[in-house]
């Protein structure tokens, strides 16, 4: 399974990356957002993934195997972690693009998306750099990740859930002025 979608994440992927270079309708940050999701997604299919299968493949090699499987830990823990917290961090650029209206352009920045998008990598590179030099266990470092994944998750339902609602709502008040402006009509013949 790890070998076509190595192929997929790669090749699907850069097809956004060329996509995202030709669209001029998106606003710079959350292209970047897009981006950064983009070319983690692709790293998993490059680095991520082709060692889980010489991992299963060097199983019969314990000290080269050790040393794969602890690359791997490393590669799926950091560019998988980036790649949910950027998707989180686009549902919420979305919701903030709803809520702010005309000044959402004024309030996120390429400037702030970068520094978001810094802080994903920062923490799990912090995360990875307590387990190997500060000696922090394996199951803690996977409970910590599980955490951030889980919150992440969670705000991502509420981002999304938020924005269905609103547009609910408006498309509540567009068929309700709809109404009004048929009934006025009838009105005037």
């Amino acid at each position: 399974m790890n070998i076509p979608l190595s192929i997929t994440a790669c090749l699907g992927n850069a097809l956004i990356l060329i996509a995202l270079r030709k669209v001029t309708s998106v606003h710079p940050p959350t292209k970047l957002l897009f981006r950064c999701l983009a070319v983690t997604d692709i790293c998993v299919g490059l680095i991520t993934q082709p060692r889980a299968v010489i991992s299963f493949l060097n199983a019969t090699l314990p000290k080269a195997s050790w040393y794969v499987s602890n690359a791997r830990t490393v590669t799926s823990l950091i560019l998988c972690g980036v790649s949910i917290l950027t998707s989180t961090a686009i549902s919420a650029d979305r919701l903030l693009a709803l809520l702010l209206g005309q000044t959402y352009r004024h309030v996120v920045t390429l400037k702030l998306v970068r520094a978001v998008i810094f802080c994903c990598w920062i923490i799990f590179v912090c995360i990875i750099l307590a387990h190997f030099v500060l000696g922090l266990r394996y199951h803690i470092m996977l409970t910590i990740a599980l955490v951030i994944v889980f919150l992440s998750m969670i705000v991502s339902i509420f981002s999304y859930t938020k924005i269905f609602l609103k547009l609910l709502h408006h498309q509540g008040q567009v068929l309700s002025h709809s109404h009004q402006g048929n009934r006025m009509e009838e009105g005037l013949h």
